[in-house]
């Protein structure tokens, strides 16, 4: 969804556009999206791998002091702020572009992802998009880049995996690009064990994959017999790296559409040694899409906190509790822009503390009234709010 900052993310600076407003006249017009730099796209028919060559916000109307728990706070969360309105027209909504109206399917889309033919994150983007021309890249901020540049349509990139935990890389990438959430899609990472041909278990003495792949497979590798390790990039392109090389005492751990492409065998299959290991990827666009409420969405959004009273954060995540919108995901990350803070003159010598960004998934759309109405709140505590995305949530199976 719409960068709810100015169109780059000079930390702190004067903002023209809060949160809410950015989706205050959301059902009569389209939607507001950054501004984005672009080049003329690129024809890439053979898909190459691609390598890598705001703030202040404003206090909501008839918003005043307010008393939880006896605390007093010269900003609370309140359940009726009303919305800011729209007062320059530079700032209003554009129309959609014609990429937004291109078939669920993928139809004609190019769809970028890291790491070579046949890694997860491909098949990720496979379901994402059936009939996508998928464009492998060499690192997560070249697909970003991709996607600003025109070169692809869309990007499919993970976020986060039930065993490794959040892919922290990608979160700070979507805070540094100007681009936008449009969906989500989970998918069942399952390990194999491959080799060359004609190589058995027993000639094994040592496997390559991506570390999150090794760690994920650390118990049952051990249990095979295989003692070493050799960390790479890729899960794919460890097949790729040892099928090259012709070796004959080294397997790798990647999926089977790697063992197929590279022409492996598979000597043993779901070797994780947690069954369910499932991935979550994010769907990333140029525009946004409009949001609905007839079905379920989930809204991602990011906001740091500048001024640390106590239980500043608690008041900040009240704003939604108090419209009874549920959080599925809080992640923090260090304020890069601002990386500390210093503690109130309570001690002799002043105490700096590490200062963060918080990354929040919302179960709700902002089509709904309620949910802008909790951002436009939210900036009673925040320097900046930003809205990554408001999306349909993913309802497949695994």
């Amino acid at each position: 969804m719409a960068s709810m900052t100015a169109p780059r993310l000079p930390f702190l600076a004067a903002r023209t556009c809060s949160a809410a407003a950015a989706f205050s006249s959301l059902s009569s017009s389209p939607l507001q999206c950054c501004p984005v730099k672009r080049t003329s796209a690129t024809n890439t028919n053979s898909a190459p791998l691609l390598s890598a060559s705001r703030p202040g916000a404003p206090a909501a109307d008839g918003v005043g002091s307010a008393d939880l728990n006896r605390l007093r706070a010269s900003a609370m969360p309140v359940a009726d702020s009303p919305l800011p309105t729209y007062t320059d027209p530079h700032e209003l909504p554009r129309p959609l572009t014609g990429a937004d109206l291109m078939e669920s399917g993928g139809e004609g889309l190019k769809v970028a992802y890291q790491g070579f033919p046949g890694a997860y994150s491909e098949s990720a983007a496979k379901k994402a998009y059936p009939h996508c021309q998928t464009v492998p890249c060499e690192h997560f901020d070249t697909a970003f880049q991709a996607v600003e540049n025109c070169t692809v349509d869309r990007a499919v990139l993970p976020l986060e995996n039930t065993l490794g935990g959040s892919i922290h890389r990608n979160y700070d990438l979507l805070l540094r690009h100007e681009l936008h959430i449009v969906g989500d899609v989970r998918h069942a990472v399952r390990h194999c064990l491959l080799a060359n041909r004609g190589v058995k278990i027993g000639d094994l003495r040592s496997v390559m994959s991506h570390p999150q792949a090794l760690a994920q497979c650390e118990h049952t590798l051990t249990e095979l017999g295989i003692e070493q390790r050799q960390a790479v990039d890729d899960t794919a392109g460890a097949a790729k790296l040892f099928t090259e090389q012709m070796l004959q005492d080294t397997g790798a751990v990647a999926s089977s559409l790697a063992a197929e492409l590279y022409g492996l065998d598979i000597l043993a299959e779901n070797i994780q040694d947690e069954k369910e290991n499932v991935t979550r990827f994010m769907m990333l666009a140029r525009e946004p899409i409009v949001p609905q409420v007839d079905k379920p969405f989930k809204t991602s959004i990011v906001f740091p906190l500048e001024d640390w009273k106590p239980a500043q954060l608690l008041k900040a995540l009240a704003v939604f509790a108090l419209r009874d919108i549920n959080l599925t995901k809080i992640e923090s990350r260090p304020h890069k822009k601002r990386p500390f803070r210093v503690a109130d003159d309570t001690f002799s010598t002043p105490v700096k503390y590490f200062n963060y960004l918080f990354y929040v998934d919302l179960e709700a759309s902002m089509a709904d009234p309620k949910t802008r109405k909790a951002l436009g709140n939210l900036e009673e505590f925040a320097p900046f709010v930003r809205v990554l995305g408001s999306y349909p949530t993913d309802v497949s199976e695994v």
